[in-house]
């Protein structure tokens, strides 16, 4: 009986540690994501402020109405407003006007497909 006792023992032992080791590998796993969403969310707030100096109000809110049905592409086009104020391309202030020209621009690049039936 001493033999058996001592290999559950041991294997509970094996058990015990595996599982504090996969509870600390959460931990590490959590701690990892709560640092990727900070550094997302002071990413967010950069880009935000940006905006804010680079766009008229008008601007900054039909970005806001277009960025809830179609994100992705004023993700594209705050990234490539973004470029040409570092770059030093931009004059002023983006209005409304020049933002309606751009999103015309990008989304005539994306909507071309054409169907033909015979």
């Amino acid at each position: 009986m001493s033999d058996l006792d001592e290999i559950r023992q041991k294997r509970m032992a094996e058990l015990q540690a595996q599982q504090a080791a996969a509870q600390q590998q959460a931990q590490q796993q959590q701690a990892a994501q709560i640092q990727q969403q900070q550094a997302q969310a002071q990413l967010e707030a950069q880009k935000k402020q940006i905006l804010g100096q680079i766009m008229t109000a008008e601007a900054r809110n039909r970005l806001a109405n277009l960025k809830l049905t179609k994100p992705e592409l004023v993700n594209q086009i705050e990234l490539q407003l973004i470029q040409s104020a570092q770059a030093g391309s931009l004059r002023g202030k983006v209005t409304d006007e020049q933002l309606k020209v751009l999103l015309r621009q990008i989304a005539g690049q994306k909507r071309e497909i054409k169907i033909t039936r015979k």
